[in-house]
């Protein structure tokens, strides 16, 4: 017992000289942030331009407030990155109103805008990586991590940070879709539940390549389809049947699917 707890204060002095904020905190500032572009997500309304322009201040001062514990692993000062990542709200607000947008469009069974934003999981992990993506490309560590790990709690949706992903992006269902670093997702794709964008290797060595596949734009794929590898492509307008495995590019206006027998059917349109 003596030697574990030798070890365990070895543990927390480390942990204490890196002071991350507590992953509460962190949720806690995106799903403010969250609210203040989209009354409809926590129904908490702020019709006032005073009120709304003071909210922008606090969710800087509070993103700020957060970063600061992480000066020493920081690329610029926690004041200045707070306000280059609220420098980046018009582009975050008008990339979730196209995703809204396309979830409507996308899903019979939605009614309105205010469902979609409101109760839709495809619309909460969005909107959630939208937000790490933007913490991300600022160079910021673990904060967007943490942020997209609160969204696949909640939807068993699971997208890396790092991925890149166009507007208009649908995920109907949701469930069990995994979207890994390195991927790339053109404009208006929509994705049923357990799709797989992966990797081939998991190797260490291959971290800084690109190991995911990129989707180009007007791409629907499938329930349970699996996307593996770097070098894969799935060009424009395709459509990628339920369960396919596919590791080899396809041309645009491609259609695979599995026939009946269990073999692989690609249709070149």
């Amino acid at each position: 017992m003596q030697q574990l707890l030798e070890e365990l204060r070895r543990r927390h002095q480390q942990a204490a000289a890196i002071a991350y904020p507590s992953t509460s905190s962190v949720n806690d500032f995106a799903n403010n942030f969250i609210n203040w572009l989209f009354p409809e997500y926590q129904g908490k309304v702020m019709p006032d331009l005073v009120l709304l322009e003071e909210y922008a201040h606090m969710l800087q001062n509070e993103l700020q407030h957060l970063l600061q514990p992480m000066q020493p692993q920081l690329p610029a000062e926690a004041a200045k990155l707070s306000q280059q990542f609220m420098a980046q709200a018009p582009d975050i607000y008008d990339a979730l109103n196209k995703d809204a947008e396309a979830l409507l469009q996308g899903d019979p069974a939605a009614t309105c805008l205010y469902e979609v934003i409101r109760a839709y999981p495809g619309f909460y992990a969005i909107a959630f990586y939208r937000i790490a993506h933007a913490l991300h490309k600022l160079n910021i560590p673990l904060l967007p991590r943490m942020i997209t790990e609160q969204a696949h709690s909640r939807t068993g949706i699971d997208i890396h940070p790092s991925a890149v992903i166009a507007p208009y992006f649908c995920m109907d269902h949701g469930t069990g879709i995994v979207i890994g670093e390195t991927t790339e997702i053109g404009a208006h794709v929509k994705l049923y539940q357990g799709v797989t964008l992966g990797a081939l290797s998991v190797d260490k060595d291959m971290a800084r390549s690109k190991r995911h596949p990129t989707i180009e734009d007007h791409v629907v794929i499938y329930a349970g389809a699996t996307i593996l590898g770097g070098d894969t492509v799935v060009g424009h307008h395709s459509i990628i049947g339920g369960n396919v495995w596919l590791i080899k590019s396809t041309e645009p206006f491609s259609r695979i699917y599995y026939k009946a027998d269990g073999s692989m059917n690609t249709v070149n349109v």
